[in-house]
């Protein structure tokens, strides 16, 4: 194993850290405005280097995240730029640095890290799971999208990107608020991810258009963020890349207007909700293809009893979990999450307590499992027929399901 020393890489190494990402991504060296957006990025991660010597050989950054879960936000460190020279794969570097990553998290009372993958057989052995799903959609505009409901009836109206984070804002932080895994967006996220001039995958596409529904003197119930391009034949193609609205008929209204603007022959959305109204209230469900779903975010429990303390239940349960990590020997053990009534001087609702316990499990199961149940993605009871935990004592499993279900499924949109 290469003998490597962690430590954080200062500003003064950005650029070799970020050399490194593009031979290791086989990425021509990026020029001007991305890469100094991939440096502005790093300059507000926590950065972790492998050196060898002096020799950068991997690197690993996390940014300082606020995620959405069940009944509130916790801390989360988004793993991002994770890359190890070429020369030094399969010799413990990254299995390194993910360590150093949760130390520095455990000593900082982060309870989560979040990741998107590239490779999925990589990030399972060191604890991470999917704790969010999503799909893409295809719609053929041909002709008019028929719907079973209502559309809202308000007026539309077009906002400059410029206005949009002012605009749209306290409605994304709200659709934030009723979904797990969803990211904090400061104005640096928005203007730099979400409205960035260019598209960063095809730069055949338009610069983001944004349109809001609702009077103007009102906030908006509903938005939608697109961008759009044509062939030389005329053809042309709307990718959203946000939707968000306060109820059917307000999203009703939304795909209503995509699915006709003139010229477009083709609508596509990635990374939709599993549980989208969309499927539901199209009368012809024959004109939308579900053409891709997939695991979105990749979740880690860095600090278990902080974790399923921080998040809210849906029903009382009493379950003793015994918990095994390979990776975060602190998380080993055995624990009783009880959720009852709160008792406090004019609580309401349910309070959960977790401990460490020596009693009997009812469910034993693997940190990954837990990171998967935890958004409320997953029913535990699914993971029991899959052999992936153990179920010692009949219903724990859907004891455990049913407190850690949410009114809607968690989802994630905010790559990082």
């Amino acid at each position: 194993m290469t003998v490597v020393d962690h430590r954080t890489i200062p500003d003064a190494h950005l650029d070799r850290a970020l050399d490194l990402h593009y031979l290791v991504f086989l990425e021509k060296d990026a020029e001007g405005e991305t890469r100094k957006l991939h440096r502005e990025i790093l300059e507000r991660c926590d950065v972790v280097g492998a050196y060898e010597g002096e020799q950068l050989v991997g690197l690993l950054a996390a940014r300082p995240l606020s995620l959405s879960v069940p009944g509130g936000e916790l801390e989360c460190a988004g793993v991002t730029f994770v890359s190890v020279a070429p020369t030094h794969r399969r010799r413990g570097v990254l299995r390194g640095m993910i360590a150093e990553l949760m130390r520095r998290c455990a000593g900082r009372g982060v309870p989560l890290a979040a990741l998107w993958e590239s490779d999925t057989a990589i990030y399972g052995r060191f604890g991470f799971e999917p704790a969010t799903r999503a799909y893409t959609v295809e719609i053929d505009t041909e002709h008019p999208l028929a719907l079973r409901i209502d559309p809202d009836e308000r007026p539309l109206r077009l906002v400059s990107p410029d206005e949009a984070p002012g605009v749209v804002g306290a409605a994304h932080a709200a659709a934030r608020s009723g979904r797990a895994g969803r990211v904090a967006r400061d104005d640096f996220w928005w203007r730099q991810h979400i409205l960035r001039p260019e598209d960063v995958d095809d730069d055949d596409f338009s610069p983001p258009r944004v349109v809001v529904l609702g009077e103007a003197d009102e906030p908006p119930a509903g938005y939608v963020i697109y961008r759009t391009a044509s062939d030389r034949e005329g053809r042309g193609k709307l990718h959203i890349g946000e939707l968000e609205a306060e109820s059917p008929a307000v999203a009703a209204a939304l795909w209503r207007y995509v699915t006709s603007v003139d010229l477009v022959d083709q609508v596509r959305a990635w990374g939709r909700p599993l549980d989208d109204p969309l499927l539901r209230f199209t009368a012809d469900r024959d004109q939308i293809s579900v053409v891709k779903e997939f695991p979105a975010l990749w979740l880690r429990l860095v600090d278990v009893p902080g974790a399923l303390a921080g998040r809210t239940w849906s029903a009382p349960v009493d379950v003793v979990l015994e918990v095994t990590d390979a990776a975060v020997a602190e998380n080993a053990g055995r624990y009783r999450l009880a959720v009852g009534p709160d008792a406090s001087p004019g609580g309401t609702g349910l309070t959960a307590r977790v401990a460490r316990t020596d009693a009997a499990p009812d469910l034993t199961l693997d940190v990954r499992e837990l990171a998967a149940c935890y958004l409320g993605d997953l029913d535990p009871a699914e993971l029991v027929r899959a052999g992936l935990v153990i179920e010692h004592t009949a219903g724990a499993a859907a004891a455990l399901g049913a407190a850690s279900r949410t009114e809607l499924l968690p989802h994630t949109t905010d790559e990082f």
